[in-house]
């Protein structure tokens, strides 16, 4: 569900050149935005060292996940702390390399501004707030401006849902008590602290779960953290969807509607149905919705929904909700 796009070398590497010819070189970046006097405004950096205007981006870390080294070069270079939403993009072109080229990669996420201001740093020494159009104007490199055609297919603002598969519990086989009482394994505990890490970049600020332990486990440091409790939520367990798999759209929709960004941990047998009839309800913005099999659920993996408001009109009603982008991240271990 990402979009890759093959740009020829026409922008610097950021730091050193990667120290092998081919190795590819892993990028993240954001398209950091704010609301302005007539719509959103996006950010725009100059780097001195290269003389040109930019999205915030860089390097991976050793260790970081494209969403981290997003949200950190995000702070770095502008000032500002942001919360992460949908992936927007992925850019690939060539760059310098000991004895020829190499592969640069860039995941880009749209990323809402959370406080912050600019100060001029060793990477970039201005930044103009800009609507996109004007940005796309003065951006140097032109698969920045097609990060931004990304960006703009869609409002800025999105609500979203971080749909989480509880981290590893072991076989049920081999667990001799209450099923609805499996504890996350040593492995699992792992998975649980990397999420730890990536999910509150997303910002959540509501948590529900299955009611089964490990599902509640995978996201309790996150629950902690906000000195929230977890809502239980029987609809979202494979028993409670299987019964009635329309009652557990329609409240993973309520779920989305509510104030802010929501985490939701559910199980294998819930998430692919799940996630399908949400693509297939709200069509992806006119895409072909997902099927079953389709929809991946490993482990300790996480889709982040991004769900449309439309307003109903005549009635009075409330805003319909229909998904219009969903984003898969695999593992939480790099």
């Amino acid at each position: 569900m990402s979009v890759t796009e093959n740009q020829p070398a026409s922008e610097p590497i950021d730091g050193e050149p990667t120290d092998a010819p081919g190795r590819t070189v892993r990028a993240a970046g954001a398209v950091l935005w704010r609301d302005g006097p007539g719509g959103p405004e996006v950010a725009v950096v100059h780097r001195p060292r290269y003389d040109d205007w930019s999205l915030p981006k860089g390097k991976l870390d050793p260790g970081e996940l494209p969403a981290h080294a997003a949200a950190r070069e995000v702070a770095e270079e502008t000032g500002f702390s942001c919360v992460l939403s949908r992936f927007l993009t992925r850019v690939t072109y060539a760059v310098p390399a000991p004895g020829g080229t190499a592969p640069k990669v860039v995941d880009y996420f749209a990323a809402r501004a959370n406080g912050g201001a600019f100060a001029p740093n060793g990477e970039v020494d201005e930044l103009r707030w800009l609507p996109a159009a004007a940005a796309r104007e003065l951006l140097s490199y032109p698969h920045d401006g097609r990060v931004l055609d990304a960006f703009e297919e869609l409002p800025a603002e999105l609500a979203t849902v971080l749909l989480v598969r509880h981290a590893k519990a072991g076989k049920r086989s081999e667990w001799a008590g209450d099923d609805v009482l499996r504890p996350l394994t040593e492995a699992g505990q792992q998975q649980r602290d990397a999420l730890h890490s990536l999910l509150p970049l997303f910002g959540p600020v509501r948590v529900y779960s299955a009611p089964r332990l490990r599902c509640e486990q995978t996201v309790a440091p996150i629950a902690a953290d906000l000195g929230i409790g977890i809502g239980t939520e029987p609809l979202f367990s494979e028993e409670g969807y299987l019964a009635d798999p329309a009652a557990a759209v329609a409240r993973m929709l309520r779920v989305a509607a509510g104030t802010g960004p929501a985490l939701v941990c559910s199980q294998g047998g819930v998430i692919p149905d799940l996630v399908a009839r949400l693509a297939d309800s709200g069509a992806l913005s006119g895409r072909p919705g997902l099927r079953p099999g389709e929809v991946a659920s490993r482990k300790g993996s996480v889709w982040t929904l991004s769900f449309r408001r439309t307003p109903v009109t005549g009635n009075g009603s409330a805003p319909q909700l229909h998904l219009v982008a969903a984003d898969y991240l695999t593992d939480p271990i790099p």
